[in-house]
């Protein structure tokens, strides 16, 4: 009985690490799939098809797909600003850089948790952007290098965060995680449809290599690794889940520098590193025995943020 048990945990464990490799795998995907696809037609291809697998799940359940549809419409719409921003930022800024900064959405939701609710981060969460900062400053080159891609992909980290707390919200609501996420897929699919026809964006792709990404990105991050990480959070405990979730960026990186070809610099690799420690000291509550509940409830809400 132990062992088996023990065989579940290491399986899920693995499984984690699985939907972080294929989130982190997106960027440098995104990144070389631009060249023949527009950022908006190829975010409103990956959710509407994604919706259409996913749809399969409620139904064979005998579940309600369009229970509770403003909440799952609404969540659609921030989601849709989310891949959008990050998307369209992948085609100024590196996937690399794009993983790193994408990974500071765990320091704004404590930031507006504190705006809207008056809840004080904790003192791991304060030290933790004053590191993940000062890596943002080494790896962008300071304010007088920042790119447009940069700074639309820090908006979808404030996006993102923004997604966490709504999908923490309607989750202790007692919503259905599998319908909300088709709700949230199929508005945000039919959102980037939509817009790209009223862009005058030609909605067939023009290279078949476009399917090629538009499936990948279907199949793994969206589905596969969503399925994967609602299953696992079953068992897992919170803080092991967000420590894992965490090095997504590395995972971004690697991928980059290496598949996806980007030229690993001395200041990148200083910034990445300074990144990715100040998220581990925000997740750890290192500096206080008492930030566990609240790293608790934070880990839950990165449930819903991811690529």
């Amino acid at each position: 009985m132990k062992n088996t048990n023990r065989s579940k945990a290491i399986l899920t464990d693995v499984s984690l690490f699985y939907a972080t490799a294929v989130w982190g795998s997106t960027f440098f995907v995104v990144k070389d799939s631009l060249a023949n696809i527009s950022p908006i037609l190829l975010v409103g291809y990956r959710f509407f098809i994604a919706a259409l697998v996913l749809l399969a799940l409620p139904v064979m359940w005998k579940k309600k797909p369009l229970a509770n549809w403003p909440q799952g419409v609404l969540m659609g719409v921030v989601l849709w600003c989310l891949y959008t921003s990050q998307t369209v930022g992948l085609v100024t800024t590196t996937a690399s850089k794009s993983g790193f900064i994408t990974g500071l959405f765990v320091f704004f939701v404590p930031l507006i948790m504190f705006i809207f609710f008056r809840k004080i981060p904790s003192l791991s969460d304060i030290f933790g952007v004053v590191i993940s900062l000062c890596g943002l400053w080494i790896m962008t080159g300071g304010l007088r290098d920042v790119n447009s891609g940069d700074l639309y992909t820090l908006v979808c980290a404030v996006v993102c965060a923004v997604n966490i707390l709504m999908s923490d919200h309607y989750m202790k609501m007692g919503l259905d995680p599998y319908v909300m996420n088709f709700q949230q897929f199929m508005t945000a699919g039919i959102i980037g449809l939509v817009a790209s026809h009223f862009m005058g964006i030609n909605l067939v792709p023009p290279s078949m290599n476009s399917f090629w990404y538009i499936g990948f990105l279907v199949i793994f991050p969206s589905v596969s690794a969503y399925t994967v990480q609602m299953y696992a959070q079953r068992t897992v405990p919170p803080i092991k889940v967000s420590l894992i979730f965490a090095l997504e960026p590395v995972f971004a990186a690697a991928f980059a520098w290496t598949v996806g070809g980007e030229t690993c610099t001395t200041m990148s690799l200083i910034g990445g590193i300074l990144i990715f420690a100040g998220i581990l000291i925000s997740q750890s509550g290192l500096f206080s025995k008492n930030e566990m509940t609240q790293n608790e409830c934070v880990s839950k809400r990165t449930c819903s943020s991811e690529s």
